[in-house]
């Protein structure tokens, strides 16, 4: 009986009928014996939890190309989100980050640690997210967010009680600052059994979720507006030529991060740490990121990109220039330093 199944089998059950068995809805009806307002209903959840994804692939559209070469020359699993070159950049961060949750959704599962980096296209996402239950689930704060100005919990907090609610998770919150006024401090605190709890945690993740800071970027990245650097980190960063940062944490165009002294202060992990995270989701929207976005990419951290198709247009571009002087791509061990 209808009564006895539970409505995410029901759900699933529609969608598999209406979306790969051409059955209608009214079929449908009969067969799950329910309405078909029902139905209808069943559907539209099916596409607002991400369960059932609609892809429009037109002749002349060039995502499925961009995806291919992106996948090719840098081993992620990519989306690229079709947006018109007249939109601007806030509307083309909101697309791809509704883009971005509903392709996170079906990826959490039970039992996952899922490692969350605040930052504004990862709020952009956390308001996008839709329900989907599972149990003994973590999410943990990948980086602190104090400075001198501000505690940032309100902030960082707010993010994460997102993405707890839509995954009925528990949120394990890192109530320490971004960057520490003196490396020695943080060493001291790294001690400590409240945080090394958390770090814990963070050693054990299943998934991150980030996105790529920027100090160029057209909607400036929050560790950059936020006051979280001042003139003196800026002028560091420059000096060692970096180009954005993951958590907090800088690297360089070619995915290094030796010798950057602002990661010895920094509370993110450690770049080494995330690459040996099984799912590592990036977002990224705009064009003015493609630096940082191309450093994260020498340096390993994905494995999954959600990126606009200008921006991923703007990647292949000037991947395929550097093919042209050099003679081909660098095997991507070389390219990372690694």
């Amino acid at each position: 009986m209808a009564g006895s199944r539970t409505k995410g089998s029901d759900t699933l059950r529609a969608a598999q009928m209406y979306y790969l068995q051409d059955l209608t809805m009214d079929a449908i009806a009969r067969e799950l014996r329910v309405s078909r307002s029902t139905v209808s209903r069943l559907l539209s959840t099916a596409r607002e939890t991400g369960l059932v994804q609609v892809q429009i692939r037109s002749p002349m559209d060039s995502a499925p190309e961009l995806e291919r070469a992106i996948r090719a020359k840098y081993r992620v699993d990519v989306h690229v989100v079709p947006v018109a070159d007249s939109v601007n950049e806030v509307e083309v961060m909101e697309r791809v980050c509704l883009q971005a949750a509903r392709t996170i959704g079906p990826l959490v599962d039970s039992n996952a640690i899922i490692g969350v980096a605040w930052g504004a296209t990862i709020s952009a996402v956390s308001r996008h997210l839709t329900r989907k239950i599972t149990h003994g689930s973590v999410i943990v704060q990948l980086n602190g967010a104090g400075n001198t100005q501000t505690t940032g919990i309100t902030y960082a907090s707010e993010i994460m009680r997102r993405f707890g609610n839509a995954y009925g998770a528990r949120v394990e919150q890192f109530p320490v600052p971004a960057f520490f006024d003196q490396a020695e401090t943080k060493k001291l605190m790294w001690r400590e059994r409240s945080v090394l709890r958390i770090l814990g945690l963070q050693e054990r993740m299943t998934m991150a979720i980030f996105g790529v800071g920027s100090v160029d970027a057209d909607v400036p990245s929050h560790v950059y507006s936020g006051g979280y650097l001042d003139e003196v980190d800026i002028d560091s960063l420059a000096a060692s030529a970096v180009v954005g940062d993951v958590a907090t944490v800088f690297f360089r165009a070619d995915g290094s991060d030796a010798g950057i002294v602002l990661n010895e202060r920094s509370s993110g992990p450690e770049l080494a740490l995330l690459r040996g995270v099984r799912r590592r989701i990036c977002v990224v929207s705009g064009e003015s990121k493609l630096n940082g976005l191309r450093g994260a990419l020498a340096a390993g951290l994905a494995t999954d990109l959600i990126l606009d198709e200008a921006t991923a247009r703007s990647l292949v571009e000037s991947d395929g220039a550097a093919e042209d002087a050099v003679g081909g791509f660098l095997p991507l061990d070389t390219a990372s330093g690694r």
